[in-house]
């Protein structure tokens, strides 16, 4: 089991070393992280220097509706990670 600490590091439980598997999620967790703050950001961007009409009507609608429906996707699998994050703790609390 990897801990989260401060600082965005992570160390093993009971001092047993990383797997391969652990470090690669790490690794992919922080790509996503990067992408998910990338995203937002260029949506900020998009928000402030253009009113939703235009976007709508300059937009390739077939591209447009396929970011949507990933978009949706995504956030329906941040909603899971985060219910099961809060019985998680719930649990631990419990104990």
């Amino acid at each position: 089991m990897i801990k989260s600490m401060k600082g965005g590091r992570h160390s093993a439980s009971s001092n047993s070393q990383m797997t391969v598997d652990e470090i690669r999620l790490i690794a992919d967790l922080r790509i996503m992280h990067s992408k998910v703050d990338e995203l937002y950001q260029i949506s900020k961007v998009l928000q402030t220097r253009h009113n939703e009409n235009a976007v709508i009507n300059c937009a390739d609608a077939r591209v447009l509706a396929e970011d949507i429906r990933k978009a949706d996707e995504l956030y329906l699998w941040f909603i899971r990670l985060k219910e099961e994050s809060d019985r998680a703790r719930k649990r631990a609390a419990a104990r």
